[in-house]
């Protein structure tokens, strides 16, 4: 009879890998919940006696993974679930389709890295242990894999005045729209443009003038931003004037009727250093004279996004009703007003140089005469008499456009019967002469275009005031500055030794 040895450990012990015996014995099993598995005490330690490749994992869902990722090397996010009826897994193993990459984690979700930038891929699991491998599980939905855009390739930088333009062939956007470039001139500080850029060529402001510039630019989407691309053509950036001389006028305010006051000039502004910021546009608008008897004259500004508007107001008309106390025209703008008027003289860019118009002969009849209206530089002429209507105020003289030169003189005024007052200097017209006993006389003087002159007035005998003079702009800086970037409108270009020199006639603009 053959010799049977029975085991004196009595029913196999069961539990977790860490509740497993301290001491076992060679021989000794163990029911081992963590990896459900039977296994045996050998003199190599415990191993398992049998188990059952894992089950199928099961509901796959994939997430694109974008911020941050680098061309082409996108990612995406697996989550799954373990299927049933196998035995545990130990680890997992996800695949794409297309390109067959992969990742190996202990759980779910599980991230595969280096897929191809827009490009769509499922995702399938498989799980595995000591004991086999699942088959593979049915394929997620598809995602498709984003990341930053790749690198522009540089084209060719041109300098400009303070600035830049620089060409390039833009890449793959990486599976988003590009929204902006970033540009550097060192290869590590890159600055976004604003307002946003996102086609060639790239306009690069506010650099410093006259200096040597280098360029590297990156492509941003919502990823991020891609590598940079090489460095461009080093280009000389020009220098700007940061300020201007300027001169602003406003349209002369026409003359009255009938022995009336002299229309007023229109306002004047000017600065011999007015600040103004290199490759921003300034709009440019030039007022017109009044045309129509004693209607006043119409502003002219210069404006620009940030910048704050200069004003030159229109003149005021001169006043009718045969000379009966009533003021010339304020220069500096304003409608006409009793007694000599309320405008002053002022510097501001509200209203610019200004002046009353001048005090009328309020005697009854053929006494009446009308006074001068005002002037940028004069207040207008007061009645001499009765016979002689008033001057206009005298305008100021500059030398911007090369030769000294008055703008916004006031119109003259009329009498009754006699002698028209002379136009102020500076383009005011003169007042018409008077006959009112034979219903005769002259009509005024307009004042002279694009000098802001105010319009004479009419004689006594029902003659009619002059239509005022339209305004004017003018612009100068050292021709030692590069011509404008840009200019638009009704301009020519006086002569002024060392300077270039804008006059505008009509509205336009100009970029330095």
């Amino acid at each position: 009879m053959s010799d049977i040895r029975t085991s004196a450990l009595g029913g196999t012990p069961f539990g977790e890998t860490a509740n497993r015996p301290s001491s076992p014995a060679i021989g000794q099993t163990y029911y081992n919940g963590s990896n459900g598995l039977l296994e045996i005490y050998t003199a190599s330690g415990w191993i398992a006696l049998a188990g059952a490749p894992p089950a199928i994992p099961v509901s796959l869902t994939a997430t694109n993974v974008p911020s941050g990722r680098a061309y082409n090397n996108g990612s995406a996010s697996v989550e799954f679930s373990n299927g049933t009826g196998g035995g545990l897994s130990g680890e997992y193993v996800i695949t794409s389709t297309p390109g067959n990459y992969f990742a190996v984690g202990s759980s779910s979700p599980i991230v595969v890295t280096g897929l191809q930038s827009n490009t769509s891929y499922t995702f399938v699991a498989q799980a595995r242990n000591n004991f086999g491998t699942s088959i593979s599980s049915s394929a997620s939905s598809s995602i498709t894999a984003t990341t930053t855009p790749q690198a522009p390739t540089i084209g060719t930088a041109t300098g400009l005045t303070r600035s830049a333009s620089l060409s390039f062939t833009a890449g793959a956007t990486g599976g988003l729209p590009i929204t902006n470039y970033k540009y550097s001139t060192d290869g590590t500080t890159f600055i976004a443009l604003s307002p946003a850029q996102t086609s060639s060529p790239l306009s690069i402001k506010n650099l410093n003038g006259a200096q040597n510039y280098t360029f590297y630019i990156k492509a941003v989407n919502d990823n991020g931003d891609s590598i940079a691309s090489l460095v461009s053509n080093q280009v000389t950036v020009a220098d700007a004037p940061s300020t201007v001389e300027t001169l602003l006028v406003a349209g002369g305010g026409a003359g009255g009727t009938n022995a009336g006051a002299g229309g007023g000039a229109g306002g004047l502004y000017y600065n011999s250093s007015l600040a103004v910021e290199p490759g921003k546009q300034y709009n440019i608008v030039i007022g017109a004279g009044a045309s129509s008897v004693s209607g006043n004259g119409t502003d002219s500004t210069i404006s620009a996004t940030g910048f704050t508007t200069i004003t030159a107001v229109g003149g005021g008309g001169g006043t009718s009703n045969n000379g009966n106390g009533f003021a010339g025209g304020s220069g500096g703008g304003g409608s006409a007003t009793f007694v000599g008027g309320s405008a002053t003289q002022s510097s501001s860019s509200s209203g610019g140089f200004g002046n009353k118009g001048g005090d009328g002969n309020g005697n009854d009849g053929a006494n009446r005469s009308g006074a001068g209206g005002g002037g940028a530089g004069a207040a207008g002429q007061n009645t001499p008499s009765n016979s002689q209507g008033g001057a206009g105020g005298i305008g100021l003289a500059y030398s911007i456009a090369g030769s000294s030169t008055y703008y916004a003189g006031g119109g003259g005024g009329s009498p009754h019967t006699g002698s028209g007052g002379s136009g102020g200097a500076g383009g005011g017209g003169a007042g018409g002469t008077g006959d009112y006993a034979n219903n005769g006389g002259s009509n005024g003087t307009a004042g002279i275009s694009n000098t802001g002159g105010g319009g004479g007035s009419g004689g006594g005998g029902g003659r009619l005031g002059a239509n005022g003079g339209s305004g004017i702009a003018i612009i100068a800086y050292p021709s030692s500055f590069p011509a404008p970037t840009s200019i638009t409108g009704s301009y020519d270009q006086p002569s002024r030794s060392g300077y270039r020199v804008y006059r505008f006639t009509g509205n336009g603009s100009i970029t330095i």
